[in-house]
């Protein structure tokens, strides 16, 4: 069954977002390692099978490491990995990451923020 996302207008146009499918999904395993792939791709709005094809290529790319316990995968996220882009290769995952966190200050995410790194709950935390 293909799910659609509600980025989409009743004329058939997509609207835009500023994060592309795979940070969501990242984003999603940063939060909970050990979330199943079908909850993600309910979560964003796409196909179960979409979502495996965006962890095949985080993990290709090394942004992403999966393990197994017992029945499920469980996901780490390569914080110091940098981002993809020429423009934005000076940042880290774990700075987008930070940035998108829930506990997040906005006021401490600016261009003179420290690097982020894991927090003892396997969360991302900006630290200065």
């Amino acid at each position: 069954m293909e799910t659609t996302s509600d980025t989409s207008t009743n004329e058939g146009r997509t609207r835009w977002t500023f994060l592309t499918n795979h940070a969501r999904v990242l984003s999603l395993l940063a939060r909970d390692p050990g979330v199943r792939l079908r909850d993600v791709a309910a979560a964003c709005g796409l196909t179960e099978r979409a979502v495996q094809g965006i962890v095949a290529d985080l993990e290709a790319e090394g942004y992403l490491t999966r393990s197994r316990e017992g029945r499920r995968n469980r996901y780490r996220i390569a914080p110091e990995a940098r981002l993809r882009h020429p423009v934005e290769a000076r940042h880290t995952i774990g700075a987008l990451l930070a940035l998108l966190s829930e506990e997040a200050d906005p006021e401490q995410l600016d261009s003179s923020a420290g690097a982020a790194g894991e927090d003892e709950g396997g969360r991302f935390a900006l630290q200065r």
